[in-house]
């Protein structure tokens, strides 16, 4: 399969470039014939802290920044956003006058939860949201829904790879999106081309990787 892979350059900065495997991949909520690979940015500290820099010239320059929630191991792009922040002119409620970054937990049923020792991190909070990457809006529509359900206060979406411009009335910002990867498609379950044609999935792929079938 990674004989097949592409790399991608961000037009914004040449130090950023994502990896794109040709196939028929499954999401929880898609099925895409590019498998997009982020790893390498979420991993490397220069390229985590390039991705940085440019997620914070895309932010809405919100007042206030108090939590940084990464979802799909982006912790270490969400600790170089938040000195970002920190170096800029903003605001935070924190009483330390730092900002937190912290991830959910999922349940056993797919839901993300805070514990009581990270909900005091959510709570009256102003929120940013870091994702890897995202094709329908389904996994941000949930972390919205679990963050707002905690009382925080989401100021701005932005991803790695998006091909999702606004979920909930939010805009959603990104390193890349479909453009940055020609033919790039994601279809409902139901209503996969590929499937149609009889053509099994090679792989259920998510944040973490892939899984070959």
């Amino acid at each position: 399969m990674e004989e097949r892979m592409v790399k991608f350059y961000s037009q914004e900065n040449n130090n950023l470039a994502l990896h794109a495997i040709p196939g028929h991949f499954a999401t929880s909520h898609s099925h895409i014939n590019y498998y997009i690979d982020v790893t390498s940015i979420k991993a490397r500290v220069k390229e985590a802290k390039e991705a940085a820099k440019v997620l914070y010239q895309k932010t809405g320059n919100p007042s206030y920044v108090d939590t940084i929630v990464c979802m799909d191991r982006t912790e270490m792009i969400g600790g170089f956003l938040a000195e970002r922040f920190e170096q800029g002119d903003f605001m935070s409620t924190n009483l330390h006058e730092t900002i937190y970054v912290i991830s959910p937990e999922m349940n056993s049923s797919g839901q993300m939860i805070f514990r009581d020792n990270t909900k005091n991190m959510i709570t009256g909070k102003h929120i940013v949201l870091l994702l890897d990457t995202t094709t329908t809006g389904e996994t941000i529509r949930r972390c919205l829904e679990c963050i707002r359900y905690y009382g925080g206060i989401i100021e701005d979406v932005v991803a790695i790879f998006s091909t999702v411009k606004e979920v909930d009335g939010h805009r959603v910002e990104s390193l890349f999106t479909e453009k940055d990867v020609p033919g790039y498609q994601a279809y409902e379950q139901h209503d996969c081309p590929y499937c149609a044609k009889g053509m099994k999935l090679e792989a259920m792929v998510n944040g973490y990787g892939y899984s070959k079938l």
